[in-house]
């Protein structure tokens, strides 16, 4: 779950960044432009990130739920 977050993350992030990269092409949108509306979700997704890798009861409490 941890690689596949960070994965995600870092497609969408300079200097990697290929989604960026392509959907600014393909949108005909600026990369500044497009990283100053997107910047909330870097950060909701860097905070989900920390939660997961941190806090070993977040990602765990649904596989040990009994049933």
């Amino acid at each position: 779950m941890i690689l596949m977050m960070k994965l995600g993350l870092g497609l969408c992030t300079p200097p990697v960044g290929a989604c960026l990269f392509v959907g600014c092409v393909i949108g005909q949108t600026p990369i500044a432009q497009a990283l100053r509306s997107i910047w909330p979700f870097y950060l909701a997704i860097l905070l989900a990130l920390m939660l997961t890798t941190f806090v070993p009861a977040i990602p765990l409490a649904l596989p040990s739920r009994p049933g």
